[in-house]
């Protein structure tokens, strides 16, 4: 059996058998694992942005070019990406991305509660399927399930990964 901490590296792996081969971030802990390993990695590309919503059209243009990729942020960075979510709609490309949430479970920072709160209607209401992960038996079937909607079906799919599962950043 497993250990309840490796979810990040088997959700790596997974990522990899999906034939992901582009990772955009912004850097974050809640993507360490994931961030440390793409760039390690010489058989993808780990992209950093100065802001999310590149990472959007980031994936269009992977999608145009036959790859596949996904886009790693935090819940913070969601409210960045609103306008080009809207370009999912009239062009109707496959999203992938992982969201570390933030104005969660167990948080001590004011100032993460208005996107934290946020994120999942506003992602919905821009068309985004929004699936949640708190516990880490949760990730690898949810990211699964996700993988099959975005590269199979062409939907964008947003996973949510709540800080029952990654963990409150505390601040003082």
């Amino acid at each position: 059996m497993s250990d309840d901490n490796d979810w990040p590296d088997q959700l790596y792996d997974l990522l990899k058998s999906a034939k992901v081969t582009q990772f955009a971030y912004v850097p974050d802990a809640g993507h360490k694992v994931l961030i440390n390993r793409s760039l390690a990695d010489p058989d993808v590309h780990s992209i950093p942005l100065t802001t999310e919503e590149e990472g959007v059209a980031l994936a269009a243009g992977a999608d145009l070019g036959g790859e596949r990729a996904v886009l790693l942020m935090q819940s913070s960075g969601a409210g960045n990406c609103i306008n080009l979510l809207s370009l999912i709609v009239g062009c109707r490309f496959p999203l992938l991305t992982l969201i570390s949430m933030r104005g969660d479970f167990g948080e001590g920072n004011p100032w993460q509660f208005p996107m934290g709160q946020g994120t999942e209607p506003v992602l919905k209401a821009m068309g985004v399927i929004v699936l949640r992960c708190d516990q880490p038996e949760d990730v690898i079937p949810t990211v699964n399930a996700a993988l099959t909607m975005v590269f199979q079906s062409g939907q964008a799919v947003a996973v949510l990964l709540g800080q029952r599962l990654i963990g409150a950043k505390k601040f003082a």
